[in-house]
């Protein structure tokens, strides 16, 4: 299960990730999301674990919870369709996404 992580100091590092989450089990793999110009962090991160029912253990626990002196908002990721708002929609046939607001779509 992917696991996505907001609210996280910007100077955490990974490894500080992957020690809060394995408490509660395997954890897969750990990416903090950087900023692509600046490589900073966005101070959110996805993790996935392997077993479902321990990474929702982990998001029970954690969520609310403190890492590295900050309160932390733990969910399960979602797909990226489902996070866009009803006001805007991709447009699935193009190489790249492409964002519709209302005025963009034909009526």
């Amino acid at each position: 299960m992917k696991i996505f992580v907001a609210s996280l100091p910007f100077n955490i590092q990974e490894a500080n990730l992957l020690e809060a989450f394995s408490e509660f089990g395997v954890v897969n793999s750990v990416k903090i999301i950087t900023d692509k110009t600046s490589g900073r962090s966005k101070g959110s991160g996805l993790i996935e674990m392997a077993d479902e029912q321990r990474a929702r253990k982990a998001i029970d626990a954690l969520n609310g919870g403190q890492i590295n002196g900050r309160t932390v908002v733990v969910s399960k990721a979602e797909n990226l369709e489902s996070n866009i708002s009803s006001g805007r929609k991709i447009n699935q046939t193009s190489s790249k996404r492409k964002f519709f607001g209302f005025n963009d779509i034909k009526r």
